[in-house]
Formats: C-alpha cells, sequence, structure tokens
C-alpha cells in the first residue's frame, strides 16, 4: 500500500491586523502589516496556522493576501534576498509562521 507523503511548502503571506487589547502594536496605531512567511500542505492551511497563531498573539487578523511559493515568487518575477528565503527555510524547518516584518498603521489627520 502506498502511502501519500504529504510535502509542506512556505507561502508568503501579507496579512493586515486590527487593533486588540494587549495586542503589542505602537501606541496611536490603528493597526498594522505583517509579512509573513507559513509552511503549510497548501495555501488553505498556510493561512489558517497563521491566523491561529496571531490570535494566541492577541492580534486581530482582518485580511490575509497570498503571495504563493518562493518557486511560484520567482516564475512572477520578484526579486527575492537571500534574508528572505532563509527565513522561509526557517519557517519550513520549523514547520512553523515567521513573521518577517511589522509595519504599523497610523491616522493622519
Amino acid at each position: 500500500m502506498n502511502k501519500k507523503i504529504s510535502k509542506q511548502q512556505v507561502y508568503t503571506l501579507l496579512v493586515e491586523v486590527g487593533r486588540h487589547e494587549d495586542d503589542g502594536l505602537p501606541k496611536g496605531s490603528t493597526g498594522a502589516a505583517l509579512m509573513c512567511y507559513a509552511s503549510g500542505i497548501d495555501e488553505a492551511e498556510a493561512v489558517r496556522e497563521t491566523v491561529a497563531i496571531l490570535k494566541q498573539a492577541d492580534l486581530a487578523p482582518l485580511d490575509v493576501s497570498g503571495y504563493g511559493t518562493l518557486a511560484e515568487r520567482e516564475a512572477e518575477g520578484h526579486d527575492i534576498s537571500d534574508e528572505e528565503k532563509a527565513l522561509m527555510a526557517r519557517a519550513l524547518a520549523e514547520n512553523s509562521v515567521v513573521v518577517a516584518q511589522m509595519t504599523p498603521f497610523f491616522e493622519k489627520n
């Protein structure tokens, strides 16, 4: 009997979060954008795991945009740095979500 071997891949996700009590975002910010690298069998699983982990961290995910795997991004011509590739490799090795960058949002007056 052949057992199907599932292949984890790393997906690049941009997650927009709103404010939530004890979220650790800067005072005065209205939310933030988080660049994440998440492992999963498919993008849907990577999104579910990322949202679950962010909620555990007292963040309030509002929207997730997927940018695909490393191979998909390279095929689209994205310029991907060695640092970014290393973070992707870490997410794959640890079967985890790596938050690579956080950009807070502020209201303009």
